[in-house]
């Protein structure tokens, strides 16, 4: 009865029980306490009869279930019926008109039990590659279990980066308080193209930048990158694009000690440096303004030099996946 957390009701069932024990009779704890005295001998009797556990709630039925599992099983067979006409998908208020005898709120409790969102979509690339299995095995070897004394390097280019201006202030509401971001407007300012190079044994990164991703562009980063091992077995791991497959590679013949080890078509998420490319844009690009390609290119080199200070390799950890054939080579890769 002392404790203050206690809930009212048992407070008001002790100090009753008190009462009694001190000799009151039951009118007098009725007018006292400012209850009906048959709630007085009610509580009373169950006391006198069970003793502490007596003064709890019996337990209740609640309240009758308004929809059983027949409505259920109703919601979830329209979800694979075609919405009406004039919409391209079902919504709560459009199955509860067609059901006509169920609430909205009973259908979102139904979708939100099954983990349904009836505005997520799944979306996939499978790859075509009739040497898919081949290649990614390829991959995942290089990634695993590099050649001794050689250098496992993932290079890619992020084109046509732009350089927008965001209109920024402060904007004062109605109360009086004062919000400071970004307007909706902006200005373009050109674009610029990154190569990056990412060290699968170390996590740093080496980047160039560029007007445009032309073969000489990715050709001219080549060089820069392949001058930092002269005397090293050098690995490269590329996608598909035309730029990094010419028909005759003289440039190839003249670095033999540079492997090149290609993607599977539609498969770049098995190219470490994309996951970087991820990385770049959600920590230093998305949401900043810049009034110049410049600009640009200063924000990616100090965060270059603030993510190479205290670069980690990617791990890589394998990962059941629900996919016809891949199963046995897919993967996922984690910071």
């Amino acid at each position: 009865m002392r404790s203050s957390t206690t809930e009212q009701r048992l407070v008001v069932r002790a100090r009753l029980i008190l009462a009694a024990a001190a000799g009151a009779t039951t009118a007098a704890i009725a007018q006292q306490l400012g209850i009906r005295a048959a709630t007085v001998s009610q509580w009373r009797g169950r006391f006198a009869a069970q003793r502490l556990r007596g003064l709890q709630d019996r337990p209740r039925s609640g309240r009758r279930r308004r929809y059983g599992e027949e409505v259920e099983r109703r919601i979830l067979a329209l979800l694979d019926q075609p919405p009406p006409s004039g919409y391209s998908s079902w919504n709560g208020r459009l199955i509860a008109q067609a059901l006509g005898t169920v609430s909205a709120r009973q259908i979102w409790r139904t979708l939100a039990r099954h983990r349904i969102s009836l505005q997520r979509r799944h979306s996939w690339c499978v790859s075509t590659d009739p040497q898919f299995a081949a290649k990614a095995a390829d991959l995942v070897g290089i990634y695993l279990s590099p050649p001794d004394h050689a250098v496992v390097l993932c290079v890619d280019e992020k084109p046509s980066i732009q350089a927008l201006e965001r209109a920024q202030g402060y904007l004062r509401l109605p109360n009086g308080q004062a919000l400071k971001g970004f307007n909706h407007e902006y200005e373009r300012h050109g674009t610029t193209t990154l190569f990056a190079a990412l060290n699968v044994s170390t996590g740093q990164v080496k980047a160039g930048h560029y007007h445009r991703r032309r073969r000489r562009d990715f050709l001219d980063f080549m060089n820069d990158l392949v001058s930092d091992y002269p005397r090293q077995e050098i690995h490269v791991v590329l996608d598909n694009l035309s730029t990094h497959k010419p028909k005759r590679d003289r440039w190839q013949a003249r670095h033999p000690n540079v492997h090149w080890h290609y993607t599977p078509t539609h498969a770049s998420w098995l190219n470490q440096v994309e996951i970087w490319f991820n990385i770049l844009t959600r920590q230093a690009l998305r949401g900043a303004s810049f009034t110049s390609p410049r600009q640009v290119r200063e924000a990616i080199d100090r965060f270059l030099a603030a993510y190479n200070a205290q670069a980690a390799p990617f791990e890589w950890r394998k990962r059941v996946v629900h996919s016809v054939g891949l199963k046995k080579y897919y993967g996922d890769l984690r910071h």
